[in-house]
């Protein structure tokens, strides 16, 4: 996960409609790197999806508009 992230932040990468997301308040307390890293290892269904990555550019989630440009 960590070279998916390389140097973009990593608070994109999580799925704020998940339960763990709003149950450890996730918004108002963001987990550090490391934090996240781990947390998404041990729970993937926090990973935002659907994810796509095409050479270097990612997409997160489903916006139609920006999954047409691929």
């Amino acid at each position: 996960m960590d070279n998916l992230i390389g140097k973009r932040d990593h608070l994109l990468f999580l799925n704020t409609r998940n339960e763990i997301y709003r149950e450890r308040k996730m918004k108002d307390n963001p987990p550090s790197r490391e934090q996240a890293i781990q947390l998404m290892a041990e729970f993937p269904n926090l990973i935002k999806r659907p994810l796509l990555v095409q050479g270097g550019r990612i997409l997160f989630g489903f916006t139609a508009r920006e999954w047409s440009q691929t």
